[in-house]
């Protein structure tokens, strides 16, 4: 089930919200907390035909309670007298509240400030406490955060938990909570509406997660990442499974220790791993056995498990090389003519070994003169000094750091260097563009959108994983959803 937040501050505009929610849940949770004046209860739990659950969390549980605790606990007492279907009662108050009617207890349990260590205590006293739910709510940066809440939803007790994960892991809780039988999970009607910072949206569980196809036998397949590019992944790649129709979802995935992270992945039965352009982290430590490109770039967007360890691949390049085909026009663009690749991090290094392995003159030019030439000897290419980039004469740019600015002050790079004909390849950005695609039009030389090659590199990586490219459509119907 889908238990919607609602948190409204006015007693008039608070039926509208109800409504609205009811049209897209299973379970609406009234929060008394945030309104200004006292609510009439008994009125709002008759406004839908959906189930609601009653809550009026303090400001230590995260909610937005003024008044005085003891008024709290009246509020609830009086609350539950109107019949709500579930009311919520954290653990301190819980004793102090009877049983009334037929309405259910949902015991809970909030840790704002770490992960609880003594979770089979906590649910001990909050089972004596008459909960009919037990529910816990913790901070969840990465997996390994979330990873005790989990187990407490996973394991089979005298009464189910639920779970609210705080934090960049929050959604990867609720996905998972899905999977393994949570009596229900939150989300906010939409953004702006959130009970707690990141909070996902129905939308969001829908659209991009498809939330309603997990059951007990689907399959995850991880995807390592943050923000905009990660979502657009996740749709595009719930698309082509339900196209090839396998049952197989994307789990958004924010690795904490790198040494337990392979256990997790195995309780979770997850063999694949995709790394979207978002992610700045290093994952080169996890994988047993590196590709060259992976191993030149210390960047790795495909981990897979295989008999001697998890295998790092990087399509990126490859994705640059394909995508820049239909801008050029030239099914061997990277075989011909001459590459400055600006930059002195590894994905410089992994840039420049790519373009020489496809038969490209390659030269290396960055900020700092000895970091840059340090990567141009490792790739086995010339070094420019930066006080000479502009000078030399090159048929493809390739900005390889990130956080390469576009200008003309110390340690940015002067667009004077883009021409006319000249192609522009920029390794630092994600799928939007930048300064230097502006130049690049303004300037008469071919830009290679990010965009593209985001495209480009997410059919990689699927083909990497299932042998298969991306089936016709899984774009179109990702995406419009």
């Amino acid at each position: 089930m889908i238990c919607i937040t609602v948190t409204p501050e006015s007693r008039t505009l608070a039926p509208a919200d109800l409504l609205n929610a009811s049209r897209h849940c299973d379970l609406i949770e009234l929060c008394l907390d945030h309104f200004i004046n006292e609510p009439n209860v008994g009125e709002l739990v008759k406004m839908v035909d959906k189930p609601i659950m009653v809550s009026c969390r303090s400001e230590k549980d995260g909610g937005n309670w003024k008044g005085t605790e003891q008024q709290r606990i009246q509020l609830l007492r009086e609350a539950i007298v109107a019949g709500p279907a579930y009311i919520e009662l954290d653990l301190e108050i819980a004793n102090s509240i009877p049983r009334f009617g037929k309405t259910q207890r949902v015991v809970s349990f909030t840790s704002l400030n770490r992960p609880l260590s003594k979770i089979d205590e906590v649910f001990e006293q909050c089972w004596k406490a008459k909960a009919d739910v037990v529910k816990f709510t913790w901070l969840t940066e990465d997996i390994d955060a979330a990873w005790p809440l989990l187990a407490a939803v996973t394991q089979q007790r005298e009464v189910p938990i639920v779970g609210i994960g705080i934090g960049r892991s929050g959604l990867t809780f609720s996905l998972l909570g899905r999977k393994y039988g949570s009596p229900w999970i939150y989300a906010a009607l939409e953004r702006g509406m959130e009970a707690y910072p990141k909070q996902p949206t129905v939308w969001q569980l829908k659209e991009d997660y498809r939330w309603d196809e997990i059951g007990a036998k689907t399959r995850f397949l991880g995807v390592v990442g943050v923000g905009d590019s990660e979502n657009v992944a996740c749709r595009v790649l719930n698309a082509a499974f339900q196209l090839i129709e396998k049952p197989i979802r994307c789990l958004p995935l924010m690795p904490g220790d790198l040494t337990k992270f392979p256990k997790m992945l195995e309780k979770m039965k997850i063999n694949g791993l995709i790394v979207d352009p978002g992610y700045c982290g290093d994952l080169t430590g996890m994988a047993a056995v590196k590709d060259e490109f992976a191993e030149a770039s210390e960047r790795i967007d495909v981990l897979m498990e295989g008999g001697n360890g998890w295998k790092g691949i990087n399509t990126l390049f490859e994705a640059v090389d394909q995508t820049g085909q239909a801008v050029t026009g030239q099914a061997e663009w990277t075989s011909r003519g001459s590459f400055t690749v600006i930059g002195h991090s590894a994905m410089a290094r992994g840039a420049a070994k790519f373009f020489v392995s496809k038969g490209a003159a390659v030269s290396v030019a960055g900020t700092s003169d000895n970091r840059a030439a340090t990567i141009a000897r490792e790739a086995g290419v010339r070094h420019v000094p930066w006080n000479a980039v502009h000078d030399n004469r090159t048929d493809t740019l390739v900005i390889a750091d990130f956080g390469m600015e576009c200008g003309t002050a110390k340690g940015q790079l002067n667009p004077m260097i883009i021409r006319e004909r000249m192609t522009v390849v920029d390794l630092s950005v994600g799928m939007v563009g930048s300064a230097f695609a502006e130049e690049a039009s303004a300037r008469g030389a071919r830009y290679i959108d990010p965009m593209s090659v985001f495209a480009t590199n997410l059919n990689l990586q699927f083909r990497q994983l299932t042998g298969r490219d991306l089936p016709e459509g899984a774009f179109q119907m990702g995406l419009a959803e």
